[in-house]
């Protein structure tokens, strides 16, 4: 009952935001291409990125004067609360024809309706080209596909290499136990100018997964956020050593203070600025110091560090959605015609070259030239990157009782404490909100006993 009265004021409240964060056609190209053929059938996007929106208006507009649909699309940027925008604009029948997609928003965007299949729009050229990217319960639900990949989180070891000369480090840590003295290290060089050895955006509820999950994965663990691929149970004793390292790192004084309350653009300024030495982050970053927050030091990006040294996997790779057209849309035909555009390889590949992401489409990779903006070649996909099976937590995490995971090793990390014990806690936890998911049919998540970490290596980077 609560929903049905407040869905139309929410709505009156989304309409009042979307005249604020979107958008907007050029009126001169409205009307000028009004004039030409009459009215056209108009397609509402929404987006909630925000770093590559000078790009996508570009190739927007060019795809409004140039297409045979007559069709006009128009972007709408959405800055703050981009899903909460979404639910309430699929109650309140507003939602737009073609959406943004984040790879853990597929499987929980179909269930409730939101998205329509793909597969009967692809020709079978086109599902080749895409079939060594596609994951099920990222892009793909039950068998069907719902979004295709573009580019991927390619997650690294960011470092100031200005402060590492100073501090007389000559190359970036490749152990836990190198990442913990390095860091000291680079606090003590640090101390004039009040810079610390390393920082996380401790903020946000994900931040020391971001950490973890690259250096596990590379590490060949064969854990993905806490869900061991292998066994098809959660297991966090994968993490156990990696925040034991981050908890180190807060006992000696060399991690940023107030980390835990910082996220991610304060902690971009503070490193553009020289005041953190090193942290752990995705393939956004070159675009972030180029634009966003104008680098005032030489920085670099390496592999994250193993737990030993010992690489015997593949860091994940985050990925595999980003376009769907609403199953509310009554233009779903053009829609899709958009989506051929988006996905094109003109498109992609400018993408790449203008550094706003690096593909995981071995045709895009193939074809793209360097992209002119510092940092990004510590990015392009190595035999080490790879896209691994889906985990299902963010499925089962709303089924958790109790604290999440990352709050709880997080807390560890600030406060100290029994690790085993927290370890043993979430691993209970986790596993019996997985088999509540698994009765229910929200998950198909099943053990493979085969899988190998070693054998996901090279399948980005030929």
């Amino acid at each position: 009952m609560k929903k049905k009265v407040y869905v139309p004021a929410l709505s009156m409240l989304l309409a009042l935001s979307l005249s604020a964060c979107a958008t907007q056609p050029d009126s001169s190209a409205d009307s000028k291409g009004s004039a030409k053929s009459g009215a056209k059938t108009k397609l509402t996007y929404w987006t909630n990125d925000r770093s590559d929106a000078d790009y996508i208006k570009q190739v927007i507009a060019k795809y409004n004067e140039t297409n045979k649909d007559n069709v006009e699309v128009e972007l709408n940027v959405m800055a703050d609360n981009y899903d909460q925008s979404v639910d309430i604009a699929f109650a309140s029948k507003q939602a737009p024809d073609i959406l943004r997609v984040d790879f853990n928003k597929v499987v929980p965007w179909v269930k409730k309706g939101f998205l329509s299949p793909l597969d009967s729009y692809m020709s079978e050229d086109m599902k080749k080209k895409f079939a060594s990217t596609l994951v099920e319960e990222k892009n793909i639900y039950e068998g069907k596909i719902y979004s295709l990949p573009n580019v991927g989180q390619m997650w690294r070891l960011i470092y100031n290499v200005d402060l590492f000369e100073k501090a007389g480090i000559k190359e970036p840590p490749k152990t836990l136990k190198e990442l913990v003295e390095v860091s000291k290290k680079l606090t003590e060089a640090g101390k004039s100018t009040g810079a610390y050895g390393f920082a996380g955006n401790f903020k946000n509820t994900s931040a020391i997964d971001r950490v973890a999950y690259p250096i596990a994965t590379l590490s060949g663990t064969g854990v993905v956020e806490g869900y061991n691929l292998k066994t098809g149970q959660y297991d966090f004793g994968a993490y156990k050593e990696i925040t034991e390292a981050l908890r180190q790192m807060k006992v000696d004084g060399s991690m940023l203070p107030g980390t835990e309350g910082l996220d991610i653009d304060p902690l971009r300024a503070q490193f553009a600025q020289g005041k953190i030495g090193m942290y752990i982050n995705h393939s956004a970053e070159p675009a972030v110091y180029k634009n966003q927050f104008p680098a005032q030091i030489k920085w670099a990006a390496a592999q994250v560090p193993t737990i030993d040294g010992t690489v015997k996997g593949a860091s994940l790779v985050n990925g595999g959605a980003y376009l769907s057209i609403s199953k509310d849309s009554e233009h779903k035909e053009q829609a899709w015609r958009f989506l051929e555009y988006m996905y094109g390889d003109e498109v992609q590949t400018g993408y790449q070259e203008g550094g706003y992401g690096v593909s995981i489409l071995p045709h895009v990779t193939a074809k793209a030239k360097k992209a002119n903006i510092p940092g990004i070649e510590g990015f392009n996909p190595t035999k080490y990157d790879a896209i691994y099976p889906a985990a299902p937590t963010l499925i089962i995490e709303g089924k958790v009782e109790g604290m999440k995971k990352s709050d709880a090793l997080t807390k560890y990390m600030i406060q100290g404490g029994d690790l085993d014990q927290v370890i043993k806690d979430l691993n209970t936890r986790y596993n019996a909100a997985l088999d509540k998911a698994k009765a229910a049919g929200d998950t198909q998540a099943k053990a493979n006993p085969s899988f190998d970490p070693a054998q996901v290596q090279g399948t980005l980077a030929k």
